[in-house]
């Protein structure tokens, strides 16, 4: 076997198909495309919802509903949450820095602490927001609930 007489193996190369160059090409003519219509055109481009001519399903189905750029997004953390993390690392003062630290929320996350579950230590937390069960329970323990 020398250099000049390599060749890919059989079957793993394919020929190019030259489109649009006479007839003798075997793809001359239409050039592949068929015979009138808009897909034989250049420049045809179809729209992603076109269902052939049907009327596509988002022009069927009716708009609702709107979306308020208003809205102030919190993430909550429950009650239950700051208790375990008030035992696994012995706080007693929980800030939003503590609970960003917990993995509770990220650095531009507001926090609103829940009502859910039970509160077993005094605790002084700093959040965003409280919810009034979750403010009653820490008041209770003669906590502290600080709205940032």
């Amino acid at each position: 076997m020398e250099l000049h007489n390599l060749k890919p193996a059989e079957g793993s190369t394919k020929k190019e198909k030259r489109i649009g160059r006479g007839q003798g090409s075997g793809h001359g003519g239409t050039s592949t495309r068929g015979h009138k219509g808009a897909k034989s055109r250049s420049g045809y481009k179809s729209k992603r919802s076109f269902q052939g001519g049907q009327m596509p399903l988002q022009r069927t189905v009716p708009k609702f509903g709107f979306k308020n750029v208003n809205r102030i997004e919190y993430k909550g953390v429950n009650l239950s949450s700051l208790q375990l993390l008030a035992e696994n690392t012995s706080l007693t003062v929980i800030d939003f820095q503590s609970l960003q630290d917990a993995g509770f929320a990220g650095k531009n996350d507001r926090v609103k602490i829940l009502g859910k579950g039970e509160l077993k230590l005094k605790l002084n937390v700093t959040a965003h927001a409280f919810s009034k069960s979750a403010k009653e329970a820490i008041e209770k323990l003669e906590g502290t609930a600080v709205i940032l």
